[in-house]
């Protein structure tokens, strides 16, 4: 009897895992790419001292040094803080030092690879190239970006607790935040004092001329038009009238007195934190873009140094004709215009037009196209030199 050869069930033949898809070519990066970046970055103990320095270092001393004059000789130096130590830190040294130093870190980023022979490493590990560029932006803000706001931060401190009580308004001690009647009424009950010390501007046809000539004030009086010599003769004014003068009088200097404060508001704190970190990261993306160009720190921290302090004042504020279009589209005027209101830059203030009157003329939506424009067109240039230079 023959028996039937059973054959065994053929088993499943194994399944070989298929290999990951290859992400090296990705333009864009990871977060371990960004990460190295940041560290290469970061161990450059020189360029870490330096950012430390101006974006920590001057604000912190000099208020320090301030604080501490005014605690030993209040009598001789004032307040450490208030809204004028604000304006002169932000506009003289944030400003203008916040920029500088985010260019130089980004001419650093932009050329780190081909100064220490690293870019060859790089490209030979098959990443794009255009994901090695794209990497330093966020590992460069990572550390511009809190050093602008850690400085800022100690600004906005002294000047809002160590601010002065009074304002001084041609060496008189004058309450702060007044509304125009408050005013009024001080300017009464210091009717001679501010008779004798606030501008008053009359023509010598004014019949409130007659009492103001009737106070006897130890100096001359700000901004007053004397009357003519055959109207000189004194006249007595009552109290009353005086007082009233001097209401009229601090009407004409509210204007003046409200563009004056003794703290920044915490508005205009916020909205100037966001405007220096913009132009912080304006200044680094530059910068990154023109160190990948020319592939040298050096010349591209002293191009950005010149265009910050040299050029940008001068193109703002000249009037070449023909030529007002080219100069809006330098970026320094373009941040300048989007200023938060009270905050004078680049030298301006004092027009009637508000405190950058003196600048030329440019739009919010003019400012913040030349703004985008810059930022994407310096990327395209920096990525365009990485991704087309021989390794």
């Amino acid at each position: 009897m023959t028996t039937a050869i059973e054959r065994p069930e053929m088993e499943d033949a194994p399944r070989v895992a298929a290999d990951p898809p290859d992400s090296r070519g990705s333009a864009i990066p990871t977060f371990a790419m960004c990460a190295n970046r940041f560290t290469e970055l970061r161990k450059r103990r020189g360029l870490m001292i330096t950012l430390l320095l101006v974006t920590v270092g001057i604000p912190a001393v000099f208020l320090a040094i301030r604080l501490l004059l005014h605690a030993v000789a209040p009598t001789t130096y004032g307040p450490a803080g208030g809204y004028n130590i604000y304006v002169a830190m932000v506009s003289g040294v944030l400003y203008v030092f916040g920029f500088i130093v985010a260019a130089a870190l980004g001419a650093t980023a932009g050329s780190i690879d081909l100064t220490e022979g690293m870019f060859r490493h790089h490209v030979i590990t098959g990443r794009s190239r255009l994901a090695l560029y794209l990497a330093r932006i966020p590992a460069g803000l990572a550390i511009i970006v809190p050093l602008v706001a850690t400085g800022f931060a100690i600004v906005c401190l002294v000047c809002s607790l160590a601010a002065p009580r009074t304002l001084d308004i041609n060496g008189i001690a004058v309450p702060g935040d007044l509304s125009r009647p408050a005013l009024e009424n001080w300017a009464a009950d210091h009717a001679k004092t501010v008779v004798c010390n606030f501008n008053i501007r009359l023509g010598p046809d004014s019949p409130l001329a007659p009492v103001i000539e009737s106070v006897d004030c130890p100096g001359p009086r700000g901004d007053f038009v004397k009357r003519a010599p055959r109207d000189s003769g004194r006249v007595r004014a009552s109290d009353e009238q005086i007082r009233r003068a001097a209401r009229l009088v601090a009407d004409m200097n509210y204007r003046d007195y409200a563009q004056q404060f003794l703290a920044p508001s915490t508005s205009l704190m916020v909205k100037t934190g966001l405007w220096l970190e913009l132009e912080a990261v304006i200044g680094f993306i530059v910068g990154l873009g023109l160190g990948s160009l020319i592939g040298q720190r050096t010349v591209a921290v002293l191009t950005m140094i010149v265009l910050e302090v040299v050029l940008t004042p001068i193109m703002s504020r000249a009037r070449i004709p023909h030529f007002s279009n080219l100069q809006r589209a330098v970026v320094g005027l373009a941040t300048a215009r989007l200023a938060p209101n009270g905050l004078p830059v680049l030298g301006g203030g004092g027009g009637d037009g508000g405190v950058n009157s003196e600048l030329l003329p440019e739009s919010t939506r003019v400012a913040v196209f030349v703004i985008v424009a810059w930022l994407v067109g310096w990327t395209i240039l920096g990525a365009w030199r990485m991704m087309t230079r021989d390794a």
